[in-house]
């Protein structure tokens, strides 16, 4: 039997992929933003597809301020625009 694969929601094209393609902003319980790629870091999740589209798409309609109930600071963008770069690059 084959093990089943978690898929979760980029915020930018609101596409279902497999939870381990996507990165992960998450809220930490203390109100913390931070990058989570490891993808186990307590608190609220929110995923957004590795590409400039999909982020530009997801900052543009503040969907990881309203995923996270939480103001996003500028590195976290600064961030997911270098893990964009990287895997486009």
């Amino acid at each position: 039997m084959q093990k089943k694969i978690p898929l979760r929601q980029c915020l930018g094209c609101r596409e279902m992929k497999p939870k381990r393609e996507l990165v992960r902003v998450v809220r930490a319980p203390d109100g913390a933003v931070s990058l989570d790629f490891k993808g186990k870091s307590p608190g609220r999740g929110a995923y957004v597809c590795p590409n400039e589209e999909c982020l530009k798409k997801a900052v543009k309609s503040r969907a990881l301020e309203r995923a996270l109930e939480a103001q996003i600071p500028e590195d976290i963008y600064e961030g997911l625009a270098g893990v964009t770069e990287k895997q486009n690059g």
